[in-house]
């Protein structure tokens, strides 16, 4: 029997805001095409590089005092990732206390965001040309998930909260994804209940474990004062239908769910 595929490092963000009807997450729906949850709705991320541990980035970087590089590499691929997907920047000019200006943001956009998507460019060069600096300080833990063993494709991801600047615009790219929404966590799984959307089973439970916020300092308190606990979902075949288990302390509403339901999703 083959050995399982090894996991990839990844990272995602769960980008919120206060709207009218409650808190409210980004979404993004992948492109067809894309060879991880074509078509789902999702949150934006991706993989980490392996540029973004390079000691060029690191130097660019607040809020990483006392984590290992490696839980730096995964903070400055869910602050690129972001960028590339949706245009939202979460980095300052060196020594200012303040965010970039939506005003210099809207030029960047269109002069990096292709580049580093298609890894003709690396992070660093972009910051060293801009003379930025990322807010990792602004990125709160909230969910650590690992692709079941048997699947073909793994991902290592973790999953961070993130308040949007209130002056910054998010939007699809255009590529890997195809359409954006701002939605309330209950908005989102009422659709995805309905059939309407593409919702996978780890994108479902944080969705439903946002949804207990109110608003999105709420969240991100929420976040803060809870721990990690790593999610590896194992198949249990005890009973007459397959199902996808998960960590009863794992901080979820629900625990499993059929195993056909997760992978036709």
């Amino acid at each position: 029997m083959p050995s399982p595929a090894q996991p990839v490092p990844a990272a995602t963000v769960l980008l919120v805001r206060d709207g009218a009807a409650g808190l409210e997450v980004f979404m993004v729906v992948r492109h067809h095409r894309i060879d991880f949850a074509a078509g789902a709705m999702v949150f934006p991320g991706g993989k980490v590089h392996g540029a973004d541990a390079g000691a060029s980035v690191l130097a660019r970087c607040t809020g990483i005092d006392g984590l290992p590089p490696e839980a730096v590499a995964l903070r400055v691929a869910a602050l690129r990732e972001m960028f590339e997907e949706c245009g939202v920047l979460l980095a300052r000019p060196r020594g200012a206390r303040d965010l970039i200006a939506a005003a210099r943001l809207a030029e960047l956009g269109p002069r990096y965001r292709q580049e580093l998507e298609s890894g003709r460019l690396e992070i660093a060069a972009m910051l060293e040309r801009e003379d930025l600096v990322l807010a990792c300080e602004l990125l709160v833990p909230f969910a650590h998930w690992i692709t079941p063993d048997l699947m073909p494709k793994r991902f290592d991801t973790h999953f961070f909260l993130a308040a949007a600047p209130a002056d910054q615009i998010a939007v699809h790219d255009g590529g890997e994804s195809v359409d954006s929404v701002w939605t309330t966590p209950a908005a989102a799984l009422a659709e995805a209940e309905r059939g309407s959307r593409t919702i996978i089973f780890p994108t479902r439970l944080n969705l439903a474990k946002l949804g207990r916020s109110r608003t999105a300092a709420e969240a991100l308190a929420a976040a803060r004062g809870g721990a990690i606990v790593t999610v590896l979902p194992w198949v249990d075949s005890s009973g007459s239908t397959p199902v996808l288990r998960i960590p009863a302390d794992a901080g979820y509403d629900a625990h499993d769910a059929p195993l056909e339901e997760v992978i036709g999703r």
